[in-house]
């Protein structure tokens, strides 16, 4: 394969598969890079990848790639081009998103060369329930450059080959923890069937100045200009990137998930890579 640049595509609600995947890039030294974010980009018309190593990078939700992720990396169309697939994920599990997300590459026309899970900071997480807080940190970003290098000296020496989708699946985690998660979920979904409650970012009017920036940020056009304080249920999809990019704090969002994750998953768990 003759391959003259470095493409980082990513759906990066809150920043942290995008902070991945730029390190991931610059631990490989490719100088001639361009980035493609599909965050807030509703289009659907096709994007053309040609002779190119591609990352792709996108967030888990409940163990497979956020759905609306899916769509928009669905754009992608690949030429004589390498894909490295990355998952990013609350430190709970992301069970089958990596496979998820190389299957789907390979689909578009992409080689996908190799993987990596990596742990970002969960939507939900808060101070007083923190799930994988902070994360990506300086450690993870370390990791991230280190994955890009030997990426780097695999295509050095000629290794172009695609990867058996059997190496990405997630190793084993710890069974207590899960099972607590499993239980409390069914818990949930029988509630739910009880008493429907539907679980929306909330804007609080002493706070919000109507700066607009949630409206850029959200990724679903679920925000209107002028009308901040409120979410459309249609749209919304809770990646919290409204509430985390709000810079005085007018935005929250509530669950009853967050306490559950962060009790059983506050074991840091570190990146997975897959060469």
């Amino acid at each position: 394969m003759q391959l003259d640049k470095l493409c980082v595509a990513c759906f990066s609600p809150t920043h942290t598969s995008m902070k991945i995947a730029r390190a991931i890039a610059d631990g490989m030294h490719i100088a001639r890079r361009e980035e493609i974010d599909l965050t807030t980009d509703p289009a659907d018309t096709p994007i053309s990848v040609r002779n190119a190593i591609c990352i792709v990078a996108a967030p888990v939700y409940g163990g497979l790639v956020a759905p609306l992720a899916v769509r928009r990396i669905a754009r992608l169309r690949a030429e004589n081009s390498i894909a490295i697939p990355v998952v990013v994920y609350g430190n709970r599990d992301y069970e089958d998103a990596l496979v998820q997300l190389r299957d789907l590459l390979h689909a578009q026309g992409f080689t996908p060369l190799c993987g990596a899970a990596f742990v970002g900071e969960h939507s939900y997480s808060t101070p007083g329930t923190p799930i994988a807080e902070g994360r990506p940190d300086t450690q993870d970003l370390a990791e991230a450059a280190a994955f890009g290098a030997r990426i780097g000296r695999k295509l050095a020496h000629g290794e172009t080959g695609p990867i058996d989708a059997a190496k990405l699946r997630e190793p084993h985690t710890p069974l207590l923890s899960k099972l607590r998660f499993i239980r409390f979920v069914l818990g949930y979904r029988r509630r739910q069937k009880r008493t429907p409650a539907v679980l929306l970012p909330a804007g609080d009017a002493a706070r919000c100045t109507q700066c607009g920036r949630c409206v850029a940020l959200c990724p679903t056009q679920a925000i209107a200009r002028g009308d901040e304080l409120h979410t459309d249920p249609a749209r919304c999809i809770r990646c919290c990137a409204c509430v985390k990019g709000c810079a005085f704090g007018a935005r929250t969002f509530e669950t009853p998930f967050a306490a559950v994750l962060s009790r059983n998953f506050a074991r840091r768990k570190p990146p997975v890579t897959i060469m």
